[in-house]
């Protein structure tokens, strides 16, 4: 009797550029629940295969690179989702994974990793999976997610649960961001960061920056917006500590930038520019010569709207030397730098 044949699907996902606004919010019943807005950014992802094998046993599952623990335990979870809407028994299977997201650094490459694998396994049984579903099974396979299975509607969303908080409006103001790397782009160990201990002060703190958040989104007011994330960036510097910080806000101030933002568990920032304000390459120009004179590696610059300009990538600097993963024999390195859109 001949194996049944094997089924391929493919999924990707996105990253992001940290985060314009991260603390802790209150839910529709006035729970606290931490949270977070995203500044997406398109270019870079994650792509996944899998190739699942019908007549093996689940926990035969392969995973290229090896390292990937997160990323196959959300295959594995995923099978078992799919498999019983189809009425089939859960199966083994390949999986191979690629991508260009540096770690680290606060641009969410292990969810990228993650939902590529869910949408990849879905689409191998012909599954269409809907957003929250997808957020549930990234939050299982590594307990925290970011929002990158939702569309492009900024929304608060709480990565410890999964599930969204707010939608905020329809889309972001326009903005021109000008990307850069913080200590030196050096990765980010977060389970190594203090928690957060919030009161009741600063849970209303958090709540007054979303209402202003969700104004700027609803008029389009980019200088409120840049105000937000500047106001957050400060708060999660309590944290932080980046010793590039204060440096980075001198310089959005003397060159006109609405604002900073930065990755509240990474190491990526942005300074955050008007893109109807005249002279903006003259001030995109000064942005990068200001950074890369301070010591800090400007990365990129691009846009929270469409159609995108033409964007640049700044190639010098530490945070594009070397990869970004440890080094094993079956996991190939993935260059640590953030290519131009």
């Amino acid at each position: 009797m001949t194996a049944p044949p094997a089924r391929r699907g493919a999924g990707h996902a996105a990253c992001h550029h940290g985060e314009l606004l991260q603390g802790v919010f209150l839910d529709a019943t006035g729970r606290r629940c931490a949270g977070l807005v995203t500044l997406p950014m398109t270019g870079m992802g994650s792509r996944a295969e899998f190739t699942r094998l019908p007549g093996t046993p689940p926990e035969r599952l392969t995973v290229l690179p090896g390292d990937r623990t997160k990323a196959a335990r959300a295959a594995a979870l995923t099978v078992a989702e799919c498999a019983p809407r189809r009425r089939e028994p859960p199966c083994g299977g390949e999986l191979r994974i690629t991508g260009d997201i540096p770690v680290g650094l606060g641009m969410g490459s292990s969810t990228s990793d993650v939902i590529a694998v869910v949408r990849a396994v879905a689409d191998s049984y012909g599954v269409r999976l809907a957003p929250s579903t997808v957020a549930r099974l990234a939050v299982r396979a590594e307990l925290a997610c970011d929002p990158l299975m939702l569309d492009a509607r900024p929304a608060l969303f709480a990565q410890r649960e999964g599930r969204v908080l707010e939608v905020l409006g329809p889309r972001l103001p326009p903005l021109v961001v000008v990307g850069c790397a913080l200590g030196g782009g050096a990765p980010v160990d977060t389970l190594a960061l203090p928690v957060p201990a919030y009161d009741e002060s600063d849970v209303r703190a958090f709540e007054r920056l979303r209402a202003q958040l969700r104004r700027a989104v609803a008029t389009g007011d980019a200088a409120l917006l840049g105000r937000v994330a500047s106001a957050s960036a400060r708060r999660g510097q309590q944290l932080l500590r980046h010793p590039e910080f204060d440096t980075l806000t001198g310089i959005g101030r003397r060159l006109g930038a609405l604002g900073v933002q930065i990755a509240h568990s990474g190491a990526v920032a942005g300074l955050l520019l008007d893109p109807a304000a005249p002279g903006l390459r003259h001030r995109i120009r000064g942005c990068v010569r200001a950074l890369d004179s301070n010591g800090i590696a400007a990365t990129r610059v691009f846009t929270t709207f469409s159609p995108l300009p033409t964007t640049k990538e700044f190639p010098s600097g530490p945070a594009h030397r070397g990869g970004h993963r440890p080094t094993r024999p079956d996991t190939p390195r993935r260059p640590a730098r953030l290519p131009a859109l």
